[in-house]
């Protein structure tokens, strides 16, 4: 048993450059896409990405909000899903908090472009594999 999983956990997401998150597709089968690291993360609980409107993974999330995200070093050959639900958030305050002045080259109408959005994603539960063993965790505030 891991003695601190929030530590040891948070310190492998902070060094990827990566994350692949995971939803639902309307067929009901998992659909996986690499994105940048969440631009914030609150513990293991919850992570914020940025990300288009108009994408697929947006409608997706929309349609049923299940979801995994993965993170993996693949120096150590460590990796952690976690499982929970993902939400689309398109308020002033949420797009203002993630917001980098470098973005503009993907939102040209800047903070308020309609097609610039929030995914904040709230884990449940976890599994870390690490020295060829994989452990199970629930994960709460």
């Amino acid at each position: 048993m891991m003695k601190n999983p929030e530590q040891a956990i948070g310190r492998l997401i902070d060094k990827q450059s990566v994350a692949l998150i995971a939803a639902v597709d309307e067929h009901g089968f998992p659909t996986v896409k690499a994105m940048l690291a969440p631009r914030k993360r609150e513990g293991i609980r919850r992570f914020l990405f940025s990300t288009n409107t108009s994408s697929r993974r947006v409608a997706q999330y929309r349609a049923n909000p299940k979801a995994s995200i993965y993170f993996y070093d693949k120096r150590l050959f460590r990796g952690v899903m976690l499982t929970g639900t993902m939400e689309v958030l398109e308020d002033a305050e949420s797009k203002k908090s993630l917001w980098k002045i470098t973005d503009l080259q993907y939102y040209h109408k800047g903070v308020t472009d309609p097609d610039y959005c929030v995914l904040r994603f709230t884990a449940q539960s976890g599994r870390f594999y690490r020295n060829f063993q994989s452990e199970d965790f629930a994960v709460v505030d």
